[in-house]
């Protein structure tokens, strides 16, 4: 256990999260997934979450198992053809992962994921909330416009509304 990132994620306040991630940027958010979604048959949600809590982090939860945790919690995995894409942020670690549901991982791949997550933390060091996600957004929608182009008949299976944990 690391004393400075249990400090980080118990000082991590509600506030500090609104101001990162103020209602006009969530509106951003939901804006860009919902005009990506004309470009391909996937899936993208955003959820961001201030900290971890209790337990998982006392066990040393890393961001990537909370974002698969928040994958599931999301029921990302009922899109029909495996392509849903959850771009997770845990703001008290700064840190930013990509869980893409079998059909998409498959296609793009770990580093190409990654890629995407780098990019957005740059960003976000910077303090471009925003700029970072709304650039993440426009990645993912490239691979999946490459790999799941539109049809006409595809119906959305999860919502587009951006998540606060």
């Amino acid at each position: 256990m690391q004393v400075s990132r249990i400090a980080r994620h118990l000082l991590m306040t509600p506030w500090q999260v609104r101001r990162a991630f103020p209602r006009r940027t969530l509106h951003a958010v939901e804006t860009a997934i919902r005009a990506s979604a004309s470009a391909h048959a996937g899936e993208i949600r955003f959820a961001v979450e201030g900290a971890l809590h209790g337990w998982a982090l006392y066990r040393g939860q890393s961001p990537r198992e909370r974002a698969i945790e928040v994958f599931s919690r999301l029921r990302m995995w009922d899109t029909d053809h495996r392509n849903g894409v959850l771009i997770y942020v845990l703001l008290a670690d700064r840190a930013v992962e990509i869980v893409a549901d079998r059909g998409a991982h498959a296609l793009v791949g770990t580093q190409e994921w990654e890629g995407i997550c780098r990019r957005m933390e740059g960003e976000f060091k910077a303090g471009r909330y925003e700029s970072g996600v709304l650039h993440g957004i426009e990645a993912v929608t490239g691979h999946l416009a490459r790999h799941f182009p539109a049809t006409a008949k595809e119906q959305r299976a999860l919502p587009v509304r951006p998540v606060v944990l």
